[in-house]
């Protein structure tokens, strides 16, 4: 199993970045995908979530409105699309494999709900 997160760099406050997770070694379809970032000196934070067939989508109260979460089965590939960025946003940013396709509520932002996580990509938001 592994879990490629791109996409990461540097961008002012109020810009867009699109982050990609590239999967492999397993069953991409029969998976949900959740995004998770850590900001220095914090916790890993839930940042939104996706079923295995794209048509549930979950995020986080800070980040509703500002981001959406796709997919491309056929690419084995998740995409987060972040727009009007803020400083706070700055993390690095992974994402990871749940454990099972269908979350239920309020289980997608749970870290140990996950079994397989990728390197992070770096998002600094910064003027």
């Amino acid at each position: 199993v592994q879990l490629q997160a791109s996409g990461g760099g540097l961008v002012q406050p109020g810009g867009s970045l699109r982050l990609s997770c590239a999967a492999s070694g397993f069953n991409f379809d029969n998976y949900a995908i959740g995004w998770f970032r850590q900001a220095p000196g914090k916790g890993r934070e839930g940042v939104s979530g996706i079923n295995s067939s794209g048509r549930r989508t979950f995020y986080s109260n800070s980040v509703k409105g500002r981001f959406k979460v796709s997919r491309e089965n056929a690419k084995d590939t998740v995409y987060l699309q972040m727009d009007s960025l803020k400083p706070e946003d700055t993390a690095v940013y992974f994402c990871a494999r749940f454990l099972g396709s269908n979350p239920i509520t309020g289980t997608w932002a749970a870290p140990s709900q996950y079994d397989s996580w990728g390197q992070g990509t770096l998002v600094t938001v910064s003027s």
